[in-house]
């Protein structure tokens, strides 16, 4: 492994080997990442992997990030499954708490942080298992209903950690829109693609100013992650929430045994 990792840093990270892993590596965190969340933690690996420390990796990912969600976000729209009012209002507080978040990652050391997440998102696993029916098929009264400061600061939470670190925030947005908001997990899926695209460029723009982006390795992965996010809103829509549940199922469980370090990935 140490050996075929010292291999790939010696390569030009625009010769065609670099280039094929980066957009491979891509299109599954678009992928997954339109169909439940997490998948950023391939990129996010791969660039360390690759020789980007891990701040420099924790900015580099936004690029990918922006291009996937607007490419999945359009492709929602056209199949009239996102709900554009609603995640503009709950986008508001994201933003802010995204910028928040990012500044925090500029700064601090995320290993503990890291371990809490991983607690909290076995135990959301366990609760998506035992209550699918709530996960499926939503609440309408709730989806009806006024949002207010209990909404607005939750989401200001989710953006806080969006901001901070992105692996895995697409999870904590689901279980918000579907416990909170009452969409099934079809159309929570389009409204968190379409707020993680409204929040990203800000949260980009705070590694930017603090020249933690390497813009070649997040451009280059960013062509598979348009590919895989437009794919992926597709099949969210044709297979179902079923599906997307037992994928949010499985991503959650690899996420944080990998974050307790049980598992490398």
């Amino acid at each position: 492994m140490a050996e075929m990792m010292q291999y790939l840093q010696d390569l030009d990270i625009y010769s065609w080997p670099i280039i094929i892993l980066l957009i491979g590596a891509g299109f599954m965190v678009g992928f997954i990442n339109t169909l439940a969340g997490s998948g950023t933690v391939i990129s996010y690996s791969l660039f360390m992997f690759l020789g980007l420390s891990a701040p420099f990796a924790n900015g580099t990912i936004r690029l990918g990030v922006i291009m996937q969600t607007l490419s999945a976000s359009l492709s929602f729209r056209r199949q009239a499954v996102l709900d554009v009012r609603r995640g503009l209002f709950l986008a508001l507080p994201t933003v802010l708490g995204s910028v928040l978040g990012a500044q925090i990652a500029v700064k601090i050391d995320k290993d503990i942080f890291e371990t809490v997440i991983a607690v909290v998102m076995l135990i959301m696993g366990v609760f998506i298992f035992l209550k699918p029916q709530r996960w499926l098929k939503g609440v309408d009264g709730l989806q009806k209903k006024r949002l207010g400061i209990k909404s607005f600061f939750l989401f200001f939470l989710i953006g806080i950690y969006g901001g901070f670190i992105h692996i895995g925030v697409g999870i904590f947005l689901l279980a918000a829109l579907v416990l909170q908001g009452g969409y099934d997990l079809v159309k929570a899926n389009a409204l968190k693609v379409f707020i993680v695209f409204l929040y990203s460029p800000f949260a980009l723009l705070v590694f930017m100013l603090n020249g933690q982006v390497h813009y070649g390795m997040g451009l280059i992965a960013s062509v598979g992650n348009i590919i895989g996010g437009l794919i992926a809103s597709y099949f969210a829509v044709s297979w179902g929430a079923n599906f997307v549940r037992w994928l949010l199922i499985l991503i959650i469980l690899l996420f944080s045994l990998r974050l307790l370090g049980f598992i490398d990935l």
